[in-house]
């Protein structure tokens, strides 16, 4: 019997097919801080709005929640979140298509940060993390969940002020969860933790601090590839640290000045470089030079300008940064000069998403910004009151859909 032509062909069509079902699926997910690389970059095939207009940007649905910090965490049909209710923290499983509940886990959980600290809210903070079957969730407490994504159901529970001993951070958990392969790290339990992810065991701690007051880190961790070696970039209260995943020991460290320790800026990597900006201190960049076995940090340059809590987009060799003083700024990556400042001032916080071509920025106030990354002049193409309440937590955009968690609410708009 003669073997049909069609045969071949029906293998690579449907090859063909799933390919591209797997990568749609693929990036639909946000599944963690900042995004699928931690930067706030979305894949440049993924969907993006053209405008941010009313008539074609709509509200699809609104889930009214507690209060809280968290940024939103996407699987292809579930968007996660997190609030603070009386005595209480509880994680919710949102269809993204409807917006109606599909699981809720609660926990005894809040807490009091600092008076100075309190007039923006004594709410869960961390953003979850999503490994594709399980959600990691941080509460205030120094508490860490593994839930089955699907269902709500608990894997695991490692209270780290128990397990170590330490006190309680004093402005709560902060530190998003990083997921890597059966592991997942964590700025926790006065220092940073690598756990079994499958059991929650311990496998390692470093970076171990006094905890309280100047101790409890605001970062988040990197797992990035510097100079062919993999590693942590790890910014603590004081320093910014690389750091093996294996044995957990230190590769390099550097001092990072800022007020109180406020350090809180995740560090973003790119070409065997480091880039960080802190309140009370200044926007630097470091080079990890390739030397034999042996890894070091050297300060490449810095600029005075003072990033707060804000993540950079770093694009084409220019970074955009919201600052301490409340403007943008645009500083070369080569030299560290400052190309432009914006004469218009914003809130205390921006969330900046980009698709490599545009960036889509979130005020605390409540207005969205598209913007052109143009090193010469800074340019707003559009702007839109989009929310009447704060919105302090980070965008996520996954498919044609925009995530805003407001204070005390979740919205999904479309287009």
């Amino acid at each position: 019997m003669k073997k049909s032509f069609l045969t071949p062909l029906l293998f690579f069509v449907l090859f063909q097919f799933n390919y591209a079902e797997s990568n749609f699926t693929d990036s639909l997910n946000w599944p963690q801080w900042r995004g699928p690389n931690r930067d706030g970059f979305v894949s440049k095939d993924s969907p993006w709005p053209s405008t941010i207009d009313g008539k074609y940007l709509t509200q699809s649905w609104q889930a009214e929640l507690g209060k809280g910090y968290p940024g939103p965490v996407l699987s292809d049909q579930l968007v996660f979140t997190i609030e603070s209710v009386e005595g209480s923290e509880v994680v919710h499983a949102i269809d993204r298509k409807t917006g109606k509940p599909a699981w809720k886990f609660e926990w005894e959980g809040q807490m009091k940060v600092p008076f100075f600290a309190a007039k923006n809210g004594s709410w869960v903070r961390s953003t979850p993390a999503f490994d594709g079957e399980n959600l990691y969730v941080c509460g205030m407490r120094d508490v860490l969940h593994s839930l089955n994504a699907k269902t709500g159901e608990v894997n695991w529970k490692v209270d780290f002020v128990e397990r170590y001993k330490t006190p309680l951070p004093a402005f709560g958990m902060v530190c998003s969860p990083l997921v890597d392969g059966k592991y997942l790290y964590i700025q926790a339990g006065s220092g940073f933790v690598k756990l079994n992810k499958k059991t929650g065991q311990s496998i390692w701690r470093s970076l171990v601090d006094k905890g309280g007051m100047f101790g409890s880190a605001f970062s988040s961790p990197v797992m990035e590839e510097i100079n062919g070696k993999k590693q942590l970039v790890v910014q603590t209260r004081t320093d910014l640290t690389g750091v093996d995943p294996e044995s957990g020991q230190k590769l390099w460290s550097q001092p990072i000045k800022a007020f109180r320790g406020m350090n809180i800026l995740t560090p973003s990597v790119l070409n065997n470089q480091i880039f960080t900006s802190s309140y009370g201190g200044k926007s630097l960049l470091f080079d990890i030079p390739k030397a034999g076995k042996k890894q070091s940090i050297v300060q490449n340059w810095e600029n005075k300008q003072e990033g707060y809590m804000s993540g950079p987009i770093i694009l084409d060799g220019y970074c955009y940064i919201h600052l301490r003083k409340q403007r943008i700024t645009c500083l070369d990556m080569k030299n560290g000069e400052t190309k432009w400042i914006s004469s218009e001032s914003f809130g205390k916080y921006m969330s900046m998403v980009s698709n490599g071509k545009e960036i889509l920025a979130l005020d605390e106030d409540g207005t969205l910004y598209l913007i052109d990354p143009n090193p010469e002049k800074f340019v707003i193409k559009e702007s839109r009151k989009i929310s009447d309440s704060p919105t302090w937590a980070h965008l996520a955009v996954s498919g044609n859909q925009l995530f805003i968690r407001e204070i005390e609410s979740l919205v999904c708009y479309s287009w």
